[in-house]
């Protein structure tokens, strides 16, 4: 094989491999949208600013919040426990009380709050970047965990993608043979029934919107160590992607939010690689109308319907 050839295919495994980095970011934030879908039929655009907020977090309890410097893991459960109590508070102030309202009430509240989220931050932290020190990330997170040539896989490449795709096989267990994924797919499926049955709706949709989350501010902090830096939009790229994924992959299909989100970060990777760096967004957006088009089921195969059990 010639130099040029190699060159070539190093230059497409590595474009794979950060494909399948950047996905595994979107497809946690889709999961999250998906849990809250699945059992609200609401779109929260909350998630992509509590994302902002746990890696804003993160950073600020790294380098001395109030004066008192975290290590890494302590900082990351503190600004994951911060993100994911306020996924329940919001739900239970302003989501609950809408849960009868139309899906659009619902929608526009949660771009509202969205904004409001966004502006509070940018208020507290200010509107500039924040990078990480290097003291305070792990130095074996820059090492490669594989590197043959031009080709380089680092370690916080590998942590990314087990972390995905641990939470979606995980999440997939727990809602297919636990008593909280019977409860969620019964609500899901019926939420009357399932109150008349027993379940408290209430505890399991704060329980649902808390996980979302979570999870998205577990993205908004694996998305500022891969980037080296916090900004502002940080929130909005991952909502708007993270949306995207769970629309390619079938909206409250969690199986479906994994691969959604792997396709986009792959097309959205290969597009900058090989067609043009300033419009490697378009032909994510290109495939997402093409698919709802041709496969309104989407990837994972949903079909919408009142009784549709989707989770």
């Amino acid at each position: 094989m010639s130099l040029a050839a190699h060159e070539s295919f190093a230059l497409f495994c590595q474009q794979l491999v950060n494909g399948v980095v950047l996905g595994s970011l979107y497809a946690l934030v889709a999961t999250g949208y998906n849990l809250i879908y699945g059992a609200l039929r609401l779109a929260n655009f909350t998630l992509g600013e509590i994302s902002l907020l746990g890696a804003l977090l993160t950073v600020s309890l790294l380098h001395g919040f109030f004066g008192i410097g975290l290590p890494l893991a302590p900082a990351v459960l503190a600004a994951v426990a911060v993100c994911a109590l306020l996924g329940g508070l919001l739900e239970i102030v302003f989501f609950r009380p809408l849960r009868r309202s139309s899906t659009l009430v619902g929608l526009l509240t949660s771009i509202a709050l969205a904004v409001v989220l966004q502006n509070l931050a940018s208020s507290f932290w200010g509107g500039g970047s924040r990078l990480f020190a290097a003291a305070s990330v792990p130095a074996f997170f820059a090492r490669p965990a594989l590197q043959v040539g031009n080709f380089l896989v680092s370690w916080l490449q590998v942590v990314i993608v087990i972390i995905a795709v641990a939470v979606a096989a995980g999440l997939h267990l727990a809602v297919r043979h636990s008593r909280f994924g019977r409860a969620l797919r019964a609500v899901s499926q019926d939420r009357t029934a399932a109150l008349l049955v027993g379940v408290n709706v209430d505890l399991l949709m704060t329980l649902v919107f808390a996980l979302a989350s979570a999870l998205s501010g577990i993205a908004g902090i694996l998305a500022g160590f891969y980037g080296n830096s916090v900004f502002p939009a940080l929130g909005w790229t991952l909502v708007v992607k993270g949306f995207v994924a769970a629309v390619l992959g079938g909206l409250g299909s969690l199986p479906g939010a994994f691969w959604g989100g792997l396709l986009l970060g792959l097309v959205e990777v290969f597009a900058a690689g090989y067609i043009a760096s300033p419009y490697h967004e378009a032909p994510a957006f290109v495939l997402l109308i093409m698919i709802l088009l041709l496969r309104p089921g989407a990837i994972a195969g949903w079909r919408s319907g009142p009784d549709k059990e989707i989770i």
